[in-house]
């Protein structure tokens, strides 16, 4: 048969050759003279099937997916509306960024305040040994 690639019938042949080697029924009467002269071999078998065209294995190929077509006028208000929204973000961005960087610097000396008024109290804490004679 025509209009299948060489894996895709070697797929069906397979995939029918499996089949036969469990004992699935032949589609076709096969002469007992041709069984024996190819010798029961269940590729040869399913070769023989497939060209006369009755296997029923079909080959599923998909489709490219369809994308929507844009028109030119809204691949410009797209860019446009991209573009503006870059730039509000640049023309905040900088003021924010500072605002941002000075919380950061307020967390970071509160966590090493508080640190080290916790190494504090462990040095008043622990007892001073003495040895007594």
């Amino acid at each position: 048969m025509e209009g299948y690639t060489k894996y895709e019938k070697a797929r069906i042949l397979g995939a029918r050759a499996l089949q036969l080697s469990m004992n699935a029924p032949f589609l076709l009467s096969i002469p007992k003279e041709k069984l024996e002269e190819i010798s029961f071999d269940p590729l040869k078998i399913a070769e023989i099937e497939f060209n006369a065209g009755i296997l029923p294995i079909t080959v599923k190929r998909p489709f490219p997916k369809k994308e929507e077509l844009i028109e030119v006028g809204e691949e410009e208000e797209e860019a446009e509306a991209i573009e503006a929204a870059i730039k509000e973000e640049e023309s905040v961005a900088p003021e924010e960024k500072k605002e941002e960087k000075e919380e950061r610097k307020k967390i970071v000396k509160e966590e090493t305040e508080t640190e080290e008024e916790a190494a504090e109290e462990e040095e008043e804490e622990t007892p001073v040994e003495t040895e007594i004679e």
